[in-house]
């Protein structure tokens, strides 16, 4: 009998009873999650089995194209299932994305196995926008050899790098031109590091990637116009649905405290608050100093939620494994995680009393 899928075609919000049994089965692996990964634990398997991976997906390409809304609903729910998971997926769609722009044989070559999780991807593109150049030089290079291109350079960012079968990442070109490229992890002259240990979520397998005279599989032909920017709406997505579970651990302590309840109801409040902005953006568009706004409102949410969280659970939220202690790690997360520049500044000045 096949599994109740996620994202039926045409669906304006995930499937109830697949959103449960994705939910549950993430949660009761996300301590595996955390220490090796979504892909070795098991639950890339499970969003692949039950539709969630077709649903970020063109129907052309066995996919069920799934509306924004219900892409965004559901990422705020995994956020506050399994902040790795969700983390790994948001960068499997950003490479879905880009592979999408690429001409038919490209992309029927690739999306079909990308949505049944017979293939797995990242993307590695923070050195078009972080550190395009060192010393002068691109970061990433591309040329063009007796028709082939190869790539040179490193990603420093690349979520899943010794996890995944390929990577979509960008180059400069001698033109001095942005161009994308899908590489076989297995290629010779890809070289992954050893994933960071990070202050959290290092289960998402973060590595550094070099590339020493690699022989790209693919080039996205055309080139993307728009080179990827930071500051969309899923990372405040995401932050809204951890702070929703640092609430939820509020008023789990708040059932034997009453002073905490209206501190638990004030927070739960506020991310619906937060998530109804994220949905009408969704659905009517956003200019970019409202969602940079909206995303300092989210992190700033998150860091409180998770403290507050600490505070309730007292001594034995300071403990290594504990519900709390780790939702102040991940919550640290949002600082760093593509925030826009203008985002960083007010943060910053929050910090310093200066707003």
């Amino acid at each position: 009998m096949p599994l109740p899928q996620l994202f039926p075609i045409g669906c304006q919000h995930p499937a109830p009873e697949a959103l449960t049994l994705v939910l549950e089965a993430v949660r009761s692996r996300a301590e595996r999650n955390r220490e090796v990964g979504p892909w070795a634990s098991g639950s890339w398997r499970t969003l692949a089995d039950h539709g969630v991976l077709a649903g970020f997906l063109p129907i052309d390409c066995e996919g069920t194209a799934a509306c924004d809304a219900a892409v965004m609903a559901f990422l705020m729910e995994l956020g506050g299932c399994c902040l790795t998971t969700a983390l790994a997926l948001t960068q499997w769609a950003s490479g879905c994305r880009i592979i999408a722009e690429a001409d038919d044989s490209v992309r029927h070559r690739y999306l079909p196995r990308l949505a049944r999780g017979e293939l797995t991807t990242t993307v590695g593109i923070s050195q078009l926008t972080t550190s395009r150049r060192h010393l002068g030089r691109a970061v990433m290079q591309a040329q063009q050899i007796d028709g082939c291109w190869q790539l040179d350079g490193l990603c420093p960012w690349v979520t899943g790098g010794d996890s995944v079968d390929t990577i979509v990442t960008g180059a400069v070109t001698e033109a001095d031109e942005v161009r994308f490229f899908i590489a076989d992890c297995r290629a010779t002259g890809i070289t992954v590091e050893p994933p960071m240990e990070m202050l959290a979520l290092t289960g998402s397998r973060t590595s550094v990637v070099h590339f020493q005279a690699a022989a790209a599989a693919d080039m996205i032909e055309p080139p993307a116009t728009r080179r990827p920017g930071a500051g969309g709406l899923t990372t405040s997505a995401l932050a809204i649905g951890a702070a929703r579970a640092s609430a939820a651990l509020l008023a789990s302590e708040a059932s034997r405290r009453d002073d905490m309840a209206p501190v638990a109801k004030g927070l739960a409040a506020e991310a619906d608050a937060l998530a109804e902005r994220v949905m009408t953006a969704v659905h009517r568009g956003i200019e970019p100093h409202e969602r940079d706004q909206l995303r300092g409102e989210a992190n700033s949410l998150v860091i409180r939620a998770a403290q507050a969280g600490l505070v309730a659970s007292k001594g034995a939220g300071f403990v290594v494994g504990h519900p709390a202690e780790r939702a102040v790690r991940e919550a640290m997360f949002f600082l760093v995680w593509s925030c826009p520049q203008t985002v960083s500044t007010a943060t910053l000045c929050e910090l310093a009393s200066l707003a």
